[in-house]
């Protein structure tokens, strides 16, 4: 359609272009934000804080130049260990997002607490880091604590419930065993730095077998002489073993990490430093019984070992040994003189039977013997040899007349010739010859040569 002009309009649209509506619009950017920025920690001032009926929190975060709104959901804020007020600093952690039906940038708060004590938390966590690195808190550094120490150490103030309560529970579990306190403070500035002297203090006097390093609860700005680097290497370089007791169950600590052991508080230190005397003395009660009974059976099974030893010794006796023994000469001695005798008996017998083969074995016996053996055997060998002489000449006589069945001299004999050309080949038929030519022929007793004339053939 024409405008005013007269022009017609024209859509300055490219044909391709995707067309958004503004919900599709206001998704991608959330999704364009939320996977370029991720999870952020943020620090600022509460305000505008709203609480409707939903549980949910909703409050703007600024700092002296922008803001920005932030929401915290129910099953967020139920963690919260404080009340958020307007005006209040703190440090959140959150998820930048777009409130799509609004199309307005926001943040979803996922933690959130005052911005002293996040301070606090974030250097717990690098120092914590810091440390595993390093290996301070590898189990195999811990010490292995003694099971009835000669004398315990408690480093900890010692006007605060905690060394109270250590002192009641170990008078009350075992009260032989001495204690020695070493006083510290163990909070503001100088509670490090007396912590660290008092475990260089015991390290050097060696006079306690385990040491008790700890306090009663507090907040966490309290507890902080017990999160310093100072403390944690300390008790990290003490040969004695230690038990950390700091606070609260709940509460933990770099010191917690590096001790050999952390109780959940003093009185549980307490528990675990030394056993509990009546048990103990249960104990010793049952190996008091378990060693009578063994000496009684120990004894018994001796007394039964030297009635054994006192029936062989019987059995041993030199006077019943000399009886055998004895007895056992007459024995021998009578068997001596029977083999005595039966060897002579069997020596006569065999000097008899030696006797009869000499005698048998007379040598004029032997060389009439052998002289007619050798007689008769000298008449056999003579007419072996005879038939032997005779049976080689009758087949020598047999083979010479099969040569000569076989010589061509009894060929020769017959009146047949044997007839060569003049180079010696053999002339076997007529077509061998030719007219003229000179052969020779050999006889039974000579040679003779002849030209041949006309030759016929057959």
């Amino acid at each position: 359609m024409p405008n005013q002009s007269g022009q017609h309009n024209r859509s300055k649209i490219p044909l391709d272009a995707q067309i958004y509506t503004v919900s599709e619009l206001n998704r991608e950017a959330k999704l364009a934000l939320e996977d370029g920025l991720r999870t952020r920690w943020i620090a600022g001032e509460i305000s505008n804080l709203a609480r409707p009926g939903s549980g949910h929190l909703y409050f703007s975060l600024k700092d002296a130049d922008a803001q920005v709104r932030c929401a915290m959901f129910r099953g967020a804020n139920q963690s919260l260990r404080f009340i958020p007020q307007d005006g209040l600093q703190v440090i959140l952690r959150a998820r930048v997002t777009i409130y799509e039906a609004r199309g307005s940038y926001q943040l979803i708060v996922e933690h959130m607490e005052p911005a002293g004590e996040g301070l606090l938390r974030r250097q717990f966590e690098e120092l914590k880091a810091k440390l595993a690195v390093e290996g301070l808190f590898d189990t195999d550094r811990k010490l292995t604590l003694p099971t009835l120490p000669r004398r315990i150490g408690i480093i900890t103030s010692p006007t605060g419930a905690a060394v109270r309560d250590i002192l009641h529970i170990l008078a009350r579990r075992f009260p032989a065993v001495p204690v020695i306190i070493y006083p510290v403070q163990v909070q503001g500035e100088q509670a490090k730095h007396d912590i660290a002297q008092a475990l260089e203090t015991a390290a050097q006097r060696n006079e306690c077998d385990v040491l008790i390093v700890g306090r009663g609860g507090g907040s966490l700005e309290d507890l902080w002489a017990f999160n310093e680097e100072m403390v944690a290497r300390s008790v990290s370089a003490c040969p004695i073993p230690i038990i950390s007791a700091v606070g609260h169950e709940v509460d933990f600590t770099i010191t917690d990490l590096v001790a050999d052991l952390r109780a959940p508080t003093p009185s549980g230190a307490a528990e675990l430093v030394v056993p509990d005397r009546q048990a103990w003395l249960d104990n010793i009660t049952a190996l008091r019984i378990r060693a009578v009974r063994s000496i009684e059976h120990e004894a018994g099974r001796r007394r039964e070992q030297i009635f054994q030893l006192d029936g062989r010794l019987q059995r041993r006796n030199p006077t019943l040994l000399l009886e055998q023994f004895a007895q056992r000469l007459d024995e021998l001695t009578g068997r001596i003189g029977r083999a005595l005798h039966q060897r002579i008996r069997m020596d006569r017998l065999r000097l008899h039977n030696a006797v009869a083969r000499i005698r048998a074995g007379n040598p004029q016996l032997l060389i009439r013997e052998r002289e007619q053996i050798l007689t008769k055997n000298g008449l056999r060998l003579t007419n072996a040899i005879r038939m032997r002489i005779e049976a080689e000449r009758n087949r020598l006589a047999v083979l010479a007349a099969e040569l000569q069945a076989v010589s061509p001299l009894g060929t020769l004999k017959r009146g047949y010739a044997i007839v060569e050309d003049q180079q010696g080949q053999l002339i076997h038929h007529t077509t061998q010859l030719k007219a003229q030519e000179e052969i020779t022929g050999r006889l039974v007793d000579g040679k003779f040569t002849a030209v041949v004339g006309k030759i016929f053939t057959e």
